[in-house]
């Protein structure tokens, strides 16, 4: 059968190494899958097939530096995934049975008990019987949080295989965002990074593993480790098993292109993936270390496992070139060998000792930040480079896409951008009490004195222009007089500060100042409501006030969960203030990710479960289907909100965080091709958002079989969803924001150089100890400083 498309040209920063105790690991690996019976008897495998697909040769290169005894530990555990994997489809997605994939998967969770010890059940297949084998002779070894950390992504992996047979069953592609989403659980690599950190013997410490930056390393290792698969297994998965959930599928339907162009924009996002796991490393993980305080060890162990991630991307895209399992025939990628002793050739031959030594000192230093020594001879590679600048076919992989994301020009002109017809279904009715909201407003900023400290900003004609309450109305059709002025507050606030922020900061955003302004935030919004600090501005007095009118009431869980939305948007704005000093357009994930922080979406939607009180459980608001629906939702809206804020953002502020400017940066094209591209995913997300409601909403009623009332609820928060985007809407369409008219008067003065925290009676902050710029200077770090234009500010919604 013919390849229906060629391989691109990847990128790899990095090259693969290979273990030296592979033999071992295949002889084990084999003897084990007999034992479980995985081999002969099951209908599975037999031995060629399991042969040809070699998971020894994938663990040695993903795992070059452990012994033999681990090596054979996770191979065993890569058997038995793949087993899974091949298993679940021979059994359940084959005949589509969901009733029997269920209790298959109900019981696995009972062979993975979180405290190390024996099982409450007795194995009943191979599946069983290896997960239960193989928790046995990892878990005891590791951490509570470890243990704790790998079950729930091992349960991802399992049960999150009911998501790809429903779309199986209904015919559905997943939109771009839902299917990265849900590839990261589905697809096994957060459970992969999981088993690194067995390998390397380095947990990642539990005070920053849920932290920002471990995330995102998390993340973009799996979103790399999937995309590329997906690249190699679209034949198998798409043409011969039906399989829907492939990334070049997803991006084929969602674009209308060919397979050869989806597969070509998977490869760019799989590059950007990896450029944004280089960038984390190099810019985030130095200050979480500082304002962690994490002693030497720790901070080696994360080094440690950041090193393991690296060997694992290298070394799995080695052996999708190798194993029999995928599409790896020709194309520019097929090309690649190893730069390690005893690495394996294309036709199986090994390469010699000294061959391979020699292939590591051409290649240059190896190892975590030494990528730049080698981009700097693949620029130095390219012609055109040395004469004259060459266009994007001229570049090595990965570096045009890398020099777009620093090379935009703040403040461009680029006019109107006519606003297309937008899927947003849903009806509005605007609270009676709008117009009193409006005085009252009013009568709030004057008081907390938000016209006063930097009239810069905002005056009252500013906020009658804007005209929050409009949105607050729309969104709270219901609300009594005083629930609609909190809301309007709250909307009034989190839009002010984003206003406010540029001019205070600056076109050089002060990180320090910046931090120091949000952490004097926090202390006003004590759980035990006694402020420990007193309000030096209008945006501390305005936050100090809205936390007590709305976390008075509430108890002491609800108050510290809304706390967390509230802390969630602010230190959402450090992140868009340094992506400003490096002149740097966010990749498209990370911004889709992070724009639902910034736009305050958590926030301002745990405004309208304040009502819900008791009568859901917590364990269903984190479920799938509740956290589909937000996301779909707060996505719907910060595109929404990108599309009629383009003019604002990028001509008259300087600003990178805007769906549109993403878009056009990451696939090279024109404004309003991305305009185009931005209002379909819009759609999709809105579609998604329906679709969760009608059809999966159901299903999660009978699964954790809910109260009527607590169905009453659910169906409530819905529809104040649907209140919430329609009345997002009517706001951008309605309020003076966004018009030009608008927007010459309000930017016709020059951008503001920053007044400083000193000009807003806040003390400034001391000089940071330790940061990403003096870490910069390390050895094989200066990629971080390739490209710093001068920087732009951060610039309001």
């Amino acid at each position: 059968m013919p390849q229906p498309f060629e391989l691109p040209e990847f990128y790899m920063p990095y090259p693969a190494r290979l273990n030296p105790h592979l033999e071992s690991a295949r002889t084990h690996s084999k003897a084990w899958a007999r034992e479980m019976t995985m081999i002969e008897g099951s209908g599975i495998w037999d031995e060629r097939a399991f042969d040809a697909h070699d998971y020894a040769l994938l663990c040695a290169y993903t795992h070059p530096e452990c012994d033999a005894a681990e090596l054979a530990l996770v191979t065993d555990w890569y058997v038995w995934v793949f087993f899974f994997d091949d298993h679940f489809l021979d059994i359940y997605k084959r005949s589509k049975d969901m009733a029997g994939a269920k209790a298959y998967l109900d019981r696995l969770s009972a062979f993975m008990p979180a405290d190390g010890g024996a099982p409450a059940l007795e194995p009943t297949n191979q599946v069983e019987a290896g997960l239960a084998d193989l928790w046995a002779r990892t878990a005891p070894g590791m951490s509570p949080g470890w243990r704790s950390r790998f079950i729930e992504s091992t349960e991802h992996l399992l049960d999150e295989s009911l998501w790809e047979l429903d779309n199986i069953n209904e015919g559905r592609i997943a939109n771009p965002v839902e299917y990265i989403e849900m590839r990261r659980k589905v697809g096994g690599a957060p459970w992969s990074a999981g088993l690194v950190e067995h390998a390397v013997g380095a947990e990642v410490p539990a005070e920053v593993s849920a932290s920002r930056p471990l995330l995102v390393l998390r993340d973009t290792f799996a979103d790399a480790v999937h995309l590329r698969n997906d690249l190699f297994s679209y034949q198998r998965e798409v043409e011969e098993e039906g399989e829907l959930s492939n990334g070049v599928l997803v991006l084929e339907e969602f674009l209308g292109c060919t397979t050869q162009e989806a597969a070509e924009s998977v490869n760019d996002l799989l590059t950007s993936r990896l450029q944004q796991f280089e960038h984390t490393v190099f810019t985030e993980l130095p200050p979480l270390f500082a304002e962690h305080g994490l002693d030497p060890k720790s901070c080696l162990d994360v080094m440690t496992y950041v090193r393991g991630l690296q060997d694992w991307q290298s070394g799995g895209h080695e052996w999708h070139l190798r194993s029999s399992r995928y599409m790896n025939g020709g194309g520019p990628g097929a090309a690649v060998l190893p730069s390690a002793a005893g690495a394996v050739l294309p036709d199986g031959a090994a390469l010699p000792d000294g061959a391979a030594a020699l292939g590591r000192l051409l290649d240059g230093p190896l190892g975590l930040g030494t990528s730049a020594a080698r981009l700097a001879a693949s620029l130095a590679s390219v012609p055109a480079l040395a004469a004259e600048p060459a266009g994007p076919a001229g570049l090595p992989a990965g570096v045009d896409l890398a020099l777009r994301k620093h090379t935009h020009v703040p403040f461009t002109p680029v006019g109107h951008l006519p606003l297309p017809e937008f899927y947003l279904p849903f009806t509005v009715e605007l609270n009676p009490h709008l117009d009193l909201a409006r005085e009252h407003l009013v009568d709030w900023a004057r008081r907390v004195g938000i016209f006063d400290d930097v009239p810069q900003v905002w005056d009252e004609r500013r906020l009658r222009d804007i005209d929050l309450p409009l949105c607050a109305a729309g969104i709270h059709p219901d609300a009594a007089a005083e629930e609609l002025d909190v809301t309007s507050g709250w909307l009034a606030w989190g839009t002010y500060a984003d206003d406010y922020y540029p001019v205070v900061f600056g076109r050089s955003p002060d990180q320090a100042a910046a931090k120091l302004c949000n952490e004097r935030l926090l202390g006003f919004m004590p759980l035990d409501l006694v402020p420990a600090l007193l309000p030096a501005n209008g945006l501390e007095r305005g936050l100090s006030d809205l936390w007590t009118r709305t976390a008075g009431p509430m108890g002491p869980e609800a108050r510290a969960a809304f706390r967390t939305t509230v802390e969630v948007m602010i230190d959402s704005w450090l992140w868009e203030l340094a992506n400003q000093k490096e002149n740097r357009v966010p990749d498209p994930v990370d911004y889709i990710e992070m724009r639902r922080r910034t736009f305050g979406s958590d926030l301002t939607m745990s405004l309208c479960r304040i009502g819900h009180g008791r009568t859901v459980p917590p364990e269903v608001y984190r479920s799938r289907p509740l956290t589909a629906m937000e996301n779909a939702a707060a996505d719907a809206a910060c595109l929404l909100n990108d599309m009629f804020s383009y003019q604002k953002e990028i001509q008259y502020e300087g600003e990178l965080h805007n769906g549109v400017l993403v878009v056009e940066q990451f696939f090279d094209c024109d404004r309003f091709q991305a305009l185009r591209i931005v209002n379909d995913l819009m759609a999709s997300r809105v579609r998604q958002f329906e679709h969760v409601i009608e059809f999966e909403f159901p299903v999660m009623y009978e699964d954790f079989d809910l109260s009527a009332e607590a169905r009453l609820t659910l169906d409530g928060y819905a529809q104040e969803l649907r209140n919430w985007l329609a009345g997002i809407l009517v706001w951008h369409r309605d309020c003076f924001r966004y018009d030009e008219a608008t927007l010459r008067r309000v930017y016709e003065a020059p951008p503001s150089p920053g007044l400083g925290l000193s000009a807003l009676g806040i003390p400034a902050p001391a000089a940071p100890e330790f940061g990403a710029s003096e870490f910069g200077a390390s050895l094989g770090t200066s990629a971080v400083r390739f490209w710093q234009p001068a920087p732009a500010p951060v610039g309001p919604r």
